[in-house]
């Protein structure tokens, strides 16, 4: 008997172990942010599969790079940078790959995370972020609000590939990606290109956002396309600002790096403690400035609502005149000067003399005083007496002194909302990744496949890559016929012939160079062009969907497969199309 129940928690316990591994393998391949969300360790195994592409290393041919290893390591990522900004567009499309329900996802992961949490947590479950996020209706903000009741786009993470891929859809010109995409991007890019070791590069996930910090100089973030360092961080423009949206009013869910990572819901974290600590020490020193007279007229120049409790006093002929603060900045926009630094003069001296006011106005409290102010007394924002002071000096009738100090003191420090360490447990990796800046392509892959079996991320890399020559068919059939909703709903107004005659259409190309690697069928489909295994698993995946009860049972979809074609069997109907492939599969029969 106890041999009996013994024998049934093991068989119990290999089950959930597989059904988890399972759902990892197909999560790699299709890269949703619920998925990315539940198995943190997605997002660096897509770094991985973009740092083994060919892809990112056929930049270091182009001619923008050459010289760039004799560059300083910032004057690197500014080149980066532009190549980034020249070759991709941001892309927040929802609609690219399709929608599901609230109801599937929440089922799919029940074992993994409560609803509760799930909701708390991430933007497609209710997530709205704190008050800011509610002001601005967050779901609006991002399209969400035109998906009623249960459903949610899957929102999923492209690979360069199909990054690169964009070009070739309607009303697109360059390669495309979103927030997360281009983090991992840039990942992989400042590892390959701007040479930086992949261990001062953290990817970090918040639930509307993705961005990457490199331990370089003072810090640099990634913010989509754009960089940006700790002086841009406090400039006040509309750039900055966007950048520091995320950290400002979001908690960090994942800090990812080489040697794992971290999650704000998981008890276990991964990642080498000394790294992470160096991260949260790093991360925090970039989010705070000094209180200075620059940063002061940074934080008005940010903060547009009060700019018109100021006023700028400047000499004209010998004699002060003013000026309203939101007027003297409105010149910032038509002149290569700052009202902030020391181009001050040349801006004035561009400011039309029927804009000052040979008297102070009332009520508005004067900058250039405040700017003294600071400037002779070093205010310590961490002192209370100080900002006590301060508050004194932001008396006017026009402002709440209280909340302008609260927002100037947010301003010069971010505090950002990190995975708490309390009750986490590190449980890091014996022998972590350890991928260096001398290794080539081949190397890394040689280096990653021989981690496989010790190392969750270099696994898991192989998956994002959709390489089916390293990688077992079951998940990868499993992720194109359950999750790629996109070409099912473009269908279904054609009949099969129709469907049929378009795919075969298409041109003979995979987004994926070299064998073995294969797209999924809504990459296929977006893109309207495919290898013709590729082909011949959209159209399986399209059919399938028209069938349901027997009729299903009996359509029996096969793709017989061998290096140099794929067969597609339409079972019931005795239909078979043959397409030619190049990928080289080994023969195998793929029942859909």
């Amino acid at each position: 008997m106890v041999f009996d129940k013994i024998e049934y928690i093991i068989s119990y316990v290999r089950e959930i172990i597989m059904n988890i591994d399972q759902e990892r393998k197909t999560s790699a391949i299709t890269l949703s942010d619920m998925e990315v969300f539940i198995f943190p360790e997605l997002i660096y195994s897509l770094v991985l599969a973009n740092i083994i592409s060919p892809c990112i290393w056929k930049w270091r041919e182009d001619p923008w790079f050459k010289g760039i290893e004799d560059m300083k390591p910032y004057r690197r990522l500014t080149r980066l940078k532009q190549y980034i900004m020249d070759h991709y567009v941001f892309n927040l499309d929802l609609d690219t790959w399709g929608l599901t329900t609230k109801t599937k996802e929440i089922a799919r992961f029940k074992s993994f995370i409560d609803s509760d949490t799930l909701k708390e947590s991430n933007a497609l479950f209710g997530y709205e972020g704190d008050k800011y996020y509610f002001d601005i209706d967050i779901r609006r903000h991002f399209g969400l609000d035109k998906y009623e009741g249960d459903v949610i786009p899957y929102w999923k993470t492209e690979t360069v590939e199909a990054m690169n891929a964009f070009r070739y859809k309607e009303n697109y010109s360059n390669g495309a990606g979103e927030c997360v995409s281009l983090a991992v991007l840039y990942a992989a890019a400042v590892f390959i290109v701007a040479r930086i070791p992949l261990e001062d590069i953290y990817l970090m996930a918040t639930p509307l956002h993705s961005q990457n910090f490199i331990d370089i100089n003072k810090g640099v973030l990634t913010n989509n396309r754009r960089l940006v360092t700790k002086k841009m961080w406090v400039n006040g423009t509309e750039l900055s600002a966007k950048s520091r949206r995320a950290l400002e009013n979001e908690r960090v869910t994942i800090v990812a790096h080489q040697t794992g990572w971290i999650h704000t819901v998981f008890k276990e974290a991964n990642i080498e403690r000394g790294y992470y600590d160096n991260f949260a020490k790093k991360i925090k020193v970039f989010l705070k400035s000094d209180l200075t007279s620059e940063l002061l007229g940074n934080f008005l120049r940010y903060s547009q609502d009060i700019r018109k409790c100021f006023q700028l006093k400047w000499p004209r002929h010998g004699i002060d005149h003013y000026i309203g603060l939101e007027r003297a900045f409105c010149y910032e926009g038509g002149a290569p000067y700052l009202l902030t630094d020391n181009t001050r003069k040349k801006l004035m001296a561009e400011i039309d003399v029927d804009e000052f006011y040979p008297f102070r106005m009332p009520g508005r409290i004067v900058l250039n005083e405040l700017e003294q102010y600071i400037t002779h007394h070093k205010i310590n924002i961490d002192n209370q007496d100080d900002v006590d002071q301060l508050k004194i000096k932001f008396a006017s009738d026009c402002l709440n002194a209280e909340a302008a100090i609260e927002s100037l003191l947010k301003f010069c420090q971010v505090k950002p909302k990190l995975p708490q360490l309390k009750n986490k447990k590190f449980v890091p990796d014996p022998n972590p990744l350890n991928i260096d800046l001398n290794m080539q392509r081949d190397d890394i892959i040689q280096y990653l496949e021989s981690r496989r079996k010790d190392n969750i991320m270099a696994d898991m890399c192989f998956h994002a890559y959709h390489d089916l020559n390293r990688i077992e068919a079951d998940p990868f059939v499993q992720a194109a016929v359950g999750r790629n909703p996109v070409s099912i709903s473009a269908t279904e107004g054609m009949t099969d012939q129709q469907v049929i005659e378009m795919v075969k259409a298409f041109p003979k190309e995979s987004i994926y160079e070299g064998q073995g690697r294969l797209a999924q069928p809504d990459e296929v489909w977006n893109f309207k062009r495919g290898d013709g295994l590729e082909k011949a698993l959209l159209l399986a995946n399209i059919l399938s969907k028209r069938c349901s009860g027997k009729q299903r049972e009996n359509k029996n979809i096969k793709i017989e497969i061998s290096p140099d074609k794929a067969v597609l069997k339409l079972g019931t109907d005795s239909k078979k199309i043959v397409f030619t492939s190049s990928k080289g599969l080994k023969k195998q029969i793929w029942s859909i």
